[in-house]
């Protein structure tokens, strides 16, 4: 034990003076790269930070059922499946596209739209200034880097408006074809009731009557008092007594079908709200704000970091010099 601590000690004793003895060389090539550093980060272009923070909203909608406690599903705040979803969005061409078209970044980025590699370059640029991170509270944090602060803002509050956009157009999508489907189911409701309403009308207009009428009108006959009336009532008779059990069908049909129609309405309604309302899918806890310094680059830390890597190199360098020379006179 006390062997290997006289050893660590010799050779922590050899490299001090080894880099003593080159102190003059390792120096003027840290000093280098500590100015090479402080040049190339004065070069680099400096960007701000803008952030937007949002809550997820939990999913809800407009119910017509009288179960449902609307007002308590549209004030309750999203879990981890909303936060999730909410990212997802976040991160998706559906809305990088319209950041891309309305801020014309391909110019911004300086990127020709005749370059092949255009959408790669772009993709690149975007995620390296656009961040969507969920926060340990649940929340969702919003960075929009840019070396335009005021854009950097704007477009980091762009994004917390364009959520609510998309989803709804997402949601849409699946609702849209369901309310065509409710609205051709109702309007076949609607057409088999219309035409029932018509066969009763028309079987009405020619003396049918309902079965509890009917049955009075035998009554009616004997209380008839002239041949004129016995006629009449005698014909009435015959009609009803041939199409009578069609007409008590038709009125069966009817009251069926307007049940149907009137349950169905609820399911109908319930299809169309979800269709054409807008709903707002997240609770807004911060607004972007322009940035009134530079988040990158960080001068200092670059510097430092140059400098350290430059002593480093240099030790090394002129370790591994020394050391081929060593060996080319053992050789």
């Amino acid at each position: 034990m006390e062997n290997d601590n006289l050893n660590l000690n010799l050779e922590r004793n050899n490299l001090l003076k080894f880099v003593w003895s080159f102190r003059k060389q390792i120096i003027l090539i840290t000093g280098i790269t500590a100015i090479g550093a402080i040049i190339v980060s004065f070069l680099i272009t400096p960007l701000f930070l803008s952030t937007a923070i949002v809550f997820p909203a939990a999913s809800s909608n407009v119910s017509f059922s009288e179960q449902r406690n609307v007002k308590a599903a549209a004030m309750d705040f999203g879990e981890e499946d909303q936060a999730e979803q909410l990212v997802q969005i976040l991160q998706s061409s559906r809305i990088r596209d319209r950041i891309v078209k309305k801020y014309n970044l391909f110019d911004h980025y300086e990127i020709s739209k005749d370059d092949k590699n255009k959408n790669f370059k772009l993709n690149k640029a975007y995620n390296n200034h656009f961040t969507f991170t969920r926060t340990r509270f649940g929340s969702i944090q919003i960075d929009v880097l840019d070396k335009d602060p005021e854009l950097a803002a704007k477009m980091a509050n762009e994004i917390v408006d364009l959520i609510d956009t998309i989803k709804n157009e997402m949601i849409r999508e699946r609702t849209i074809p369901a309310f065509e489907i409710n609205k051709r189911k109702l309007r076949q409701l609607e057409s088999s009731r219309d035409s029932v309403l018509r066969k009763l009308d028309s079987l009405g207009k020619i003396g049918v009557v309902s079965n509890d009428i009917r049955s009075n009108l035998y009554q009616a006959l004997v209380d008839a008092k002239t041949p004129g009336e016995k006629a009449e009532l005698k014909e009435r008779i015959t009609v009803n007594t041939l199409l009578g059990s069609q007409y008590d069908a038709l009125e069966h049909t009817r009251n069926e079908v307007i049940i149907k129609l009137e349950d169905f309405r609820v399911s109908y309604e319930q299809s169309e709200s979800d269709a054409n309302a807008d709903f707002n899918h997240k609770f807004v806890v911060e607004k972007a704000v322009v940035a009134d310094r530079k988040e990158k680059p960080k001068r200092m830390i670059i510097v430092l970091l140059a400098t350290i890597g430059g002593f480093v190199f240099a030790v090394f360098f002129f370790l591994i010099r020394q050391r081929l020379r060593e060996l080319k006179l053992e050789a």
